[in-house]
């Protein structure tokens, strides 16, 4: 054990440069791990901020806003609670009781609560369960805000666990194939080892014991950057609208400093323990495999072994990869015969496609040799750039790998985001028989008609909650309208069944997501207010890209304002006309009349800012890791290339010749792996695709509605652009700079 302990200290004395790569991969991942760790449990347990609207008085009394289902859970029963937009305000008869214990204060733009000068002992002893009691920092849930940053908080908890997983996912593969790559370079040294009595054991415990090392150095070091760049993360979030304005993270700025004891609390938390641990497992797995490799290299085949690459990829990396590319393939292919509408969803289209990605990423050794017999090189020296990287198929496989993952994770998910965003565009244009509509909080219009109108539908944004299976509470986002015939006029509802005019307030128009939407059943549902009532199904919508919600009149949507008017002009009607008698005649907060295009821009933007902030976030870790794994690689390819670059140049080749040759192979690698990486986008485009196919029928009820979607695939090929730019110039910088690194060592020497 002292021997192989001895051996490995020596080999990461003397070998640092082959292993610098796997530590600062795995160091980077336990910072950000730490990170996102750290903005989770800040997320989770966010800061108490300030009230607001009630600061001045001690108690506030609201509402109860979440409505409480009992459900099944298997052999018992169990209560489930959902947020309702539109509480019911404090009854009149609580705040009688109320004045009589001191001043009520209300709030007549939002009369959901009111503040109470006396102690909290007193109104809790009138309130009761019948309403909320609000003391201390707890008074902010009555703010107008809260709602709004609850929402920020939870986008951000989602945001920060995607980007956790992808940074987990990346480190994992770079690290991985970083000790793979040392252990191909390193095989006559080993062979020596087992030339001179080294078990196959032995050759594995020091691989191990190497990357133990390695793993606790880059552990700790990344768990003290992730302390520092917590709260640059919480300030990036909150600087660009992600998070509340309030929201921190606790950080090297922030750490408890008052005793030994809250600093150990401090270091000792979840975020800290979870990200150490995980680097402590990537490099040990990541090693895993690569020991193995290492103990089946024997004394005789490492001594004899040629400069050509041969067997690349052991039989269970091949099996291994192609499970993953049939798991992935079945999956997509489930999905569409299942539910095409899944593959809609935003955690389904970041999630599965990470299933074909490592399929291709195991399998590139094997899949680079095809790529590579299609590129053609004109001249001697693009002769031996394709000979080259053809026979050192392993140093080109690592190079391309890396770059095929962040090829396709930046063509799957950016273009997956922004071909659902066109698809929902497109859908909101089709259902949209308008040709101005109002938008502002709280609109009210007088009661004398508007000149050149033909229709006018005033609606509302709410909620309706169904009970499905027995054992889940389902919220569905719904609109509340007060002329169902205006509703018909103004739009272009994709109903397969049933008539929206004739929805009433015992009605109610679901789509084909839910459980029970035939014509004419009765549905027991909760309304946005929290009240429970039975509704028959007047007509049915199509599915779509899953924005067709439910409809119900204004006599089901409680206390929800009107925040939408369509308008549908009388022939002849002037546009600007009617646009001024809108807002002589409409009131209400923010007050805005624009053309439907206006609007659909607006409102259905390509991609939201928080989206594409949030899409750019994990690409730009996963590009970082990619620049980190080619550097590293084409460094310790550099070191190991002493004899053929001094063969070359006994040659006749010059010092140029050489750069350009080193060049062509760097960016020969770059090509096959951005060829696999377009060809995996493909595959997961291409799903989606389909989905927009299946849900946008050529002929029936949908497609006379206007139900089509736009079967169009976007392509990002401005950030993968930039992110084949950034690999090609870190591959071809590190791989000549290695090279004139390596000679002026031998210059010195």
């Amino acid at each position: 054990m002292l021997t192989t302990f001895a051996s490995a200290w020596a080999n990461l004395r003397t070998r640092w440069h082959l292993f610098a790569g796997a530590f600062v991969a795995v160091a980077l991942g336990v910072a950000l791990v730490a990170s996102m760790g750290l903005g989770l449990a800040a997320a989770t347990d966010p800061p108490a901020g300030k009230p607001q609207r009630f600061a001045a008085q001690p108690v506030v009394v609201m509402p109860h806003d979440t409505l409480t289902v009992e459900v099944d859970r298997g052999p018992h029963r169990a209560h489930v609670a959902k947020k309702i937009p539109h509480p019911q305000p404090v009854d009149k008869e609580l705040l009688r009781e109320l004045a009589q214990l001191g001043t009520v204060h209300r709030d007549h733009l939002a009369p959901d609560a009111v503040g109470v000068d006396a102690s909290a002992a007193a109104v809790r002893e009138v309130v009761g369960d019948r309403a909320q009691v609000l003391t201390g920092a707890a008074r902010r849930l009555a703010d107008p805000g809260a709602e709004r940053d609850a929402q920020a908080v939870v986008a951000v908890r989602a945001m920060l666990g995607t980007a956790g997983g992808v940074s987990a996912f990346v480190a994992v593969f770079v690290t991985a194939s970083t000790f793979a790559f040392v252990v191909a370079l390193r095989r006559r040294e080993f062979g020596l080892l087992r030339l001179a009595g080294a078990t196959p054991g032995r050759v594995r415990r020091q691989l191990l014991t190497e990357s133990l090392a390695v793993g606790v150095a880059a552990s700790a070091t990344g768990c003290a950057l992730g302390s520092w760049g917590a709260p640059l993360l919480a300030r990036a979030l909150t600087d660009n609208g992600i998070a509340p304005p309030w929201f921190t993270v606790g950080g090297s700025a922030g750490t408890p400093q008052s005793t030994s004891w809250t600093t150990w609390t401090y270091w000792a938390s979840w975020p800290f323990q979870l990200a150490f641990w995980t680097g402590l497992f990537v490099a040990l797995a990541g090693a895993w495999a690569a020991s193995r490799r290492a103990g089946r290299i024997g004394p005789v085949e490492a001594l004899r072994d040629a400069d050509v690459d041969t067997d690349v990829m052991p039989w269970s990396r091949r099996i291994a990869g192609a499970a993953l590319l049939a798991l992935g393939l079945g999956l997509t292919v489930h999905t569409l015969w299942t539910d095409p509408s899944a593959l809609l969803k935003r955690k389904t289209y970041t999630t599965q496609p990470m299933i074909l990605i490592t399929a291709a990423a195991a399998l590139a050794p094997l899949l680079v040799r095809p790529v590579l017999r299609m590129i053609r090189l004109p001249g001697a020296v693009g002769l031996l750039v394709r000979e080259n990287a053809a026979a050192s198929v392993r140093r080109t496989a690592a190079v391309a790998a890396p770059v095929l993952v962040t090829v396709a994770l930046a063509g799957s998910l950016m273009g997956s985001a922004e071909s659902v965003s066109a698809a929902k565009a497109h859908e909101a244009d089709e259902q949209t028989n308008s040709h101005l509509i109002a938008t502002g909080d709280d609109l009210s219009l007088a009661r004398r008609p508007v000149p050149g109108v033909a229709a006018l539908s005033p609606s509302a944004s709410t909620a309706v909650f169904a009970l499905e299976d027995g054992t889940a509470l389902v919220r569905s986002e719904a609109r509340a309208v007060s002329d169902p015939a205006a509703l018909a006029a103004t739009s272009r509802l994709p109903v397969v069944s049933g008539d929206i005019r004739r929805l009433d307030d015992r009605s109610i128009v679901v789509n084909e997501e839910w459980e029970h939407h035939r014509v004419g059943d009765r549905l027991t549902v909760w309304l946005g207010d929290g009240r429970r009532t039975t509704l028959r199904v007047a007509a049915v919508l199509a599915r779509g890209t899953g924005d067709n919600g439910a409809y119900v009149t204004m006599a089901n949507a409680g206390a929800a304002p009107v925040d939408r008017i369509d308008v549908r002009l009388a022939p002849g009607a002037s546009p600007t006309a009617v646009t001024d008698a809108l807002r002589a005649t409409t009131s209400g907060h923010d007050v805005r009349v624009r053309t439907t295009a206006a609007w659909l821009d607006a409102s259905h933007p390509r991609v939201t800012p928080q989206t594409r902030q949030g899409m750019l976030l994990l690409l730009g870790i996963a590009l970082t890791y990619t620049a980190i794994s080619l550097a590293g690689t084409q460094l310790m390819a550099a070191s190991v290339r002493d004899g053929e670059l001094r063969a070359l140049r006994r040659a006749g080749a010059t010092w140029a010749q050489v750069r350009w040759m080193l060049t062509g192979e760097a960016l020969v690698a770059v090509a096959a792996g951005t060829a696999l990486g377009l060809a995996v986008t493909a595959l997961n485009l291409g799903g989606l695709a389909t989905a927009l196919a299946l849900l946008s029928p050529e002929s029936g009820a949908r497609a006379r509605a206007g139900a089509g979607l736009a079967a169009e695939v976007v392509m990002p090929w401005g950030v993968v652009g930039s992110a084949v730019g950034v690999c090609a110039v870190v591959a071809v910088g590190a791989g000549v700079l290695g090279a004139g690194w390596g000679r002026r060592k031998r210059a010195v020497g």
